[in-house]
């Protein structure tokens, strides 16, 4: 069975942030048809969109999986809700946040999910982890690599390494 690799964006400003990270990725560890490769180091990033709120802490995670993105993503929520996600506003704090960022090259969409993630190119929190631990993979539908995006986007917000790796 062909193997894909995803990337994941995973992402806290509520409560406990690291441990709330390390406990996605404990279960991103021991799902069952995906393998975690390895995770970036996590970065310390202002909030986007809605402002007035915590600083994020923010990582990626490189998975393979035989699932496809829509056998992907419920299996994403279901560790959400199971670490504690509660339901709130959009742009708004949460305890954790999944998304799937990149899929093997997949240019995808549908009503419930769209690969890549379509503020990719422009949120820096999730381009400078990407970079990290991926510097050449090339966005499918711009052609640049991640160190290319994330040289280009605009610096607004700060986002800075930490010295926390996730424990899984």
């Amino acid at each position: 069975m062909k193997q894909y690799r995803a990337f994941v964006g995973l992402g806290s400003n509520v409560g406990d942030r690291l441990g709330f990270l390390n406990a996605a990725a404990g279960q991103l560890a021991t799902m069952q048809d995906v393998r975690l490769v390895w995770c970036s180091s996590v970065y310390e990033t202002a909030p986007m969109g809605k402002t007035d709120q915590a600083m994020f802490l923010n990582a990626v995670a490189e998975l393979e999986t035989a699932l496809t993105p829509r056998e992907l993503l419920p299996r994403l929520q279901a560790v959400e809700q199971s670490v504690g996600r509660t339901p709130g506003e959009r742009w708004g704090p949460r305890e954790i946040d999944l998304d799937i960022l990149l899929y093997d090259g997949l240019v995808f969409a549908d009503e419930r999910l769209t690969v890549p993630h379509p503020e990719l190119e422009k949120r820096r929190f999730v381009l400078v982890p990407l970079r990290e631990i991926a510097p050449d993979m090339v966005h499918p539908v711009s052609g640049m690599t991640m160190e290319e995006l994330a040289n280009a986007v605009r610096a607004e917000g700060r986002v800075s390494r930490t010295s926390y790796r996730l424990k899984y």
